[in-house]
């Protein structure tokens, strides 16, 4: 598996145990294991079967993106999806230092999969296939929650470059949830859903695969709420890859999570311009004339970001690291 790497972002030392989980399991498995760092991150790192990525080492990095990236966020990630597509990734698996996980998380990630396919049917609460309990996922739309599942189909075989794993315990719920509903929750074994052209439901980076030819979908921005950084990512992954034909697919637990420390009030308050403006923001998206074809994706790109710059939910600095990831990929041959 030499071809899959996986990348985690953490400013954990060389003690951490759900690091040390990871370098053990994926040495054992002959899969490249990328951790970057960040400003708080430990100036000594040494773990046997992780590829640590210290500020420092980051300004080595010959990537136009690693000039100008900011500090102190989430989307340093980006970095270390440009170092494992520099060393040969062919599909990039991504999580966080407090998912542990579970045995099919080492399973072959495989591109084309049965599913239920869900074809022009708007906001869907893809967890609520996986669970009778009231839960939706970070970022969804809140004036959707109760809406009703679309009834699923027999599953077909298709190609889905972009695929999201559920968590156990402790899944991706927004604050609202966490305030005020109880857990720890896990989700049944049920069949994957796959949500093709015109049906919307965020995912997250905490358990998702990515196949070569959408890579380029991977960059999160850096000039938002550090809350809704993976979650608007989503949604332009979304948006774009229903001009490539590709379905985002959603599949069972494959880690439980034992969450970090977190303020919930500071996340409340991190995810209000979520909670206010995703409705706006997939509508705004959808309105865009965008061109059909992968050649397209990276244009494509940068039209849905002016969008939410226009809009006001991203800063316009964006644009200058967007170029940046352009260029790269352009440079390692993936554009």
């Amino acid at each position: 598996m030499k071809d899959t790497f996986l990348i985690i972002t953490s400013i954990a030392n060389q003690e951490h145990p759900i690091l040390k989980v990871f370098a053990k399991e994926t040495t054992k498995r002959n899969i490249p294991f990328i951790v970057i760092g960040d400003t708080k991150s430990p100036k000594e790192f040494n773990m046997v079967g992780c590829d640590f990525y210290s500020t420092e080492r980051q300004q080595t990095l010959k990537f136009q993106l690693a000039k100008t990236l900011p500090y102190k966020h989430y989307a340093r990630k980006n970095l270390g999806y440009l170092v494992a597509i520099s060393k040969g990734a062919e599909t990039i698996i991504e999580t966080d230092d407090d998912n542990l996980p579970l045995e099919g998380f080492w399973d072959n990630r495989i591109k084309q999969v049965n599913a239920h396919l869900l074809i022009s049917k708007g906001w869907v609460n893809v967890y609520k296939y996986f669970t009778e309990a009231l839960i939706w996922p970070r970022g969804f739309a809140l004036e959707n929650i109760q809406d009703n599942l679309p009834t699923l189909e027999n599953k077909v075989l298709i190609d889905c470059p972009i695929q999201q794993g559920l968590a156990d315990e402790n899944p991706d719920v927004d604050a609202i949830y966490r305030l005020i509903l109880p857990l720890p929750i896990s989700f049944n074994k049920a069949n994957s859903v796959a949500l093709g052209f015109n049906s919307v439901c965020p995912f997250n980076s905490q358990n998702t695969s990515w196949f070569k030819e959408a890579f380029p979908l991977l960059y999160l921005p850096s000039y938002c709420s550090f809350r809704m950084t993976d979650i608007w990512r989503s949604f332009v992954a979304q948006r774009i890859a229903w001009t490539c034909g590709w379905p985002i697919l959603f599949h069972q637990s494959t880690v439980w999570q034992e969450r970090n420390d977190h303020n919930l009030m500071n996340d409340f308050r991190d995810e209000i311009t979520g909670y206010n403006n995703n409705t706006q923001i997939i509508k705004s998206l959808n309105e865009l004339d965008l061109k059909e074809g992968i050649e397209n994706i990276p244009a494509n790109m940068m039209l849905c970001y002016m969008k939410l710059i226009e809009l006001g939910y991203v800063g316009t600095e964006e644009l200058d690291l967007l170029k940046s990831w352009t260029m790269d990929l352009e440079s390692l041959k993936v554009i």
